[in-house]
């Protein structure tokens, strides 16, 4: 069993990867009730690159963020197991940029203002 963390701006996801018969479980759902049929697809892509297609059982648990983000945390943190599964599935993600962390977050509020950039409007008179 393989043990990996993946982020993405507030996500971050933590997957245990085995042999198996390609079972994917997302916070004790299966991955077409948690994710909508759109996101499952960047899901499984890291997968679909190695070609283990069906053959790797997968338990995610996954927090913070949106869909988009912990779709993404996931895909990282597939991308980093299969890397220490076989050193040579590297060599056909890493092109692909699935094992770069994507390392922008969000921009804190700050006091006397809208948002973290906005002001409020400036009156003269």
């Amino acid at each position: 069993m393989i043990h990996s963390i993946g982020r993405r701006k507030r996500s971050l996801a933590r997957i245990y990867l085995k042999l198996g018969n390609g079972v994917i479980i997302v916070n004790n759902k299966n991955l077409e009730d948690y994710f909508p049929s759109y996101i499952h697809q960047k899901i499984i892509y890291p997968i679909k690159i190695a070609d283990k297609l069906n053959q790797l059982d997968i338990n995610i648990k996954v927090v913070g963020g949106g869909f988009n983000g912990q779709a993404e945390a996931i895909c990282l943190a597939i991308s980093r197991a299969l890397c220490v599964m076989d050193e040579k599935n590297r060599k056909k993600l890493k092109p692909e940029g699935l094992l770069t962390r994507d390392s922008r977050e969000v921009e804190r509020k700050k006091f006397g203002q809208k948002k973290a950039r906005k002001k409020y409007q400036f009156s003269k008179r």
